[in-house]
């Protein structure tokens, strides 16, 4: 579907900018070139009639997005994660988008539902309720599973809403071509692959299997953590468009009024909700990436509950262990660490100097250190030091990004519930443990029983590689290099495995206690 026909669906869009006033906006959000400028007025000024009003009590940007639909709300929200490509200022506009939309009727959700299940509605559900949520994908509602006096929540796709995400999308990598051929300093920001993630997200959500997946697995990581509980996935009653889980009783964490006449410690609270965002994103690599009120309620036992797992961020053990080492060399004040850990992951590219790059960090990390313990923030500093790896030619890292700014909004909830928290007293046992568990000695036993176990795995291969390449080369045949360069490269990794060792065992002795 991409092609020309998409301009239609561009002019709208810059009509509808013109008209709210989002145009200059977003303009210089992005710092647009005159040859971009000239493009995107030519596609919004002669057609300002086209667009959209929109709310005039929004702010520009989230009135331009709101009236443009459902594809473009989410595109904002999407948009929010990365400052790095729209500026904070835009960023910050973003994450208060307006996610909600006319609700579809209850006769539409059923049948929908009749669709996706195979049996009618009235058959799973003795009652149903208006909906109690509309977004701009999906909307929810309060149900009562038949014989059962348990309360459930269904989300249910909006109809038709998979072609009309198509549609505009489509037209948005049209867009994305238009910025790089006229804003070639702009490619830096790799337009084309924020709409390709743009367009993974809103895939993986069209799909609400994969949200119960998200859900199950997070579930699975969790279901130890003291304190924190998740509404059960009902398998029996989810499908591709439909979806139904336990239904969250509980006080909405952003009513500090209603928790206090409940008698809960907002204090205790406060740590609890950052501590285990710290454990997940570190321990799990697998974290709630939507960590906002809205999403989390305190249970009458006073148990976190979180639910709502459409943005769920993954990080791998690698970076995990960058990242803990970078937040650890903060907490230590340890810049030179900082640096190094830098270099050594390949973030900084190996021609830049180390020495130089520590006192940048150290001119970052001193002031903020020298504020009061209760007003550092951890998500300021992680943006202060993007800034910084920016000028020393550190690439843009989509899944740090996320995490920052998930650190933003958990920080922004701790401090709702606790003006007086140290966010750093509080981080500082969790990364000190995952550091003690990961890069210490106990880590580095545990990576060569990993390697051991992958070799083992290869063992009975090896003897059949090894005959097979003596026969080659007691035949020799056209082309002879890649015998030759098999044995080169079955050289090099016994090699390496067995530096490996050495190192791992000069690094064990060094880091113990």
């Amino acid at each position: 579907m991409r092609g020309p026909h998409n301009i239609i669906r561009l002019i709208r869009t810059g009509a509808t900018l013109e008209r709210t006033g989002a145009m200059n906006v977003v303009l210089d959000a992005y710092d647009a070139p005159k040859p971009l400028r000239f493009v995107a007025k030519a596609l919004g000024k002669p057609f300002f009639w086209l667009g959209y009003q929109g709310d005039p009590e929004m702010p520009p940007a989230t009135r331009a997005l709101t009236a443009l639909g459902p594809a473009y709300i989410k595109f904002g929200q999407v948009l929010s994660t990365r400052p790095d490509v729209v500026g904070d200022e835009l960023a910050v506009q973003l994450r208060v988008l307006q996610d909600k939309l006319p609700p579809f009727s209850i006769e539409e959700a059923k049948s929908e539902i009749g669709r996706e299940l195979g049996v009618p509605a009235e058959t799973i559900f003795s009652e149903f309720s208006e909906p109690v949520a509309a977004a701009s994908i999906a909307q929810v509602h309060k149900a009562r599973l038949v014989g059962s006096d348990e309360d459930v929540a269904v989300k249910v796709l909006r109809p038709d809403i998979e072609r009309a995400f198509r549609q505009d999308v489509d037209a948005f990598y049209l867009a994305a071509r238009i910025v790089e051929l006229f804003a070639p300093g702009a490619r830096r920001l790799r337009p084309m692959d924020v709409i390709e993630h743009f367009d993974g997200v809103v895939r993986g959500e069209l799909d609400l299997r994969l949200e119960s997946s998200s859900a199950s697995e997070f579930a699975a990581n969790t279901k130890d953590d003291p304190g924190f509980t998740l509404p059960s996935i009902k398998w029996d009653y989810s499908a591709r468009r439909v979806m139904t889980l336990g239904w969250a009783d509980g006080i909405n964490m952003g009513d500090n009024d209603a928790l206090d006449a409940a008698g809960h410690n907002r204090q205790e609270l406060s740590e609890r909700v950052l501590k285990l965002f710290l454990l997940h994103a570190l321990r799990d690599g697998f974290f709630h990436a939507d960590m906002h009120q809205g999403n989390m309620k305190v249970a009458p036992n006073g148990d976190v509950i979180a639910y709502d797992f459409g943005i769920m961020g993954h990080i791998d053990e690698y970076t995990r262990r960058v990242y803990a080492e970078i937040l650890f060399g903060f907490i230590r004040r340890d810049f030179k660490r900082v640096a190094e850990v830098h270099f050594e992951a390949g973030y900084v590219p190996p021609d830049k100097d180390v020495d130089e790059f520590a006192r940048a960090l150290r001119a970052v990390g001193e002031p903020i250190f020298g504020m009061d313990a209760s007003k550092i923030s951890m998500g300021r500093l992680l943006a202060y030091l993007f800034e910084v790896t920016e000028r020393f030619g550190m690439e843009t890292r989509t899944e740090l990004i996320l995490l920052q700014r998930t650190m933003v909004v958990v920080e922004g909830v701790a401090r709702s519930l606790n003006p007086h928290i140290n966010i750093w007293q509080v981080a500082a046992p969790v990364v000190t443990d995952y550091i003690q568990k990961s890069i210490g000695p106990r880590a580095v036993l545990s990576d060569l029983t990993k390697t051991a176990r992958v070799l083992g795995r290869f063992g009975p291969r090896l003897p059949v590689l090894v005959e097979q390449a003596l026969i080659a080369q007691s035949n020799p045949a056209p082309p002879r290099r890649p015998t030759f360069w098999r044995w080169i490269f079955l050289a090099l990794f016994l090699g390496a495995l067995a530096s490996t060792s050495v190192i791992a065992l000069i690094e064990a002795i060094r880091l113990a206690p």
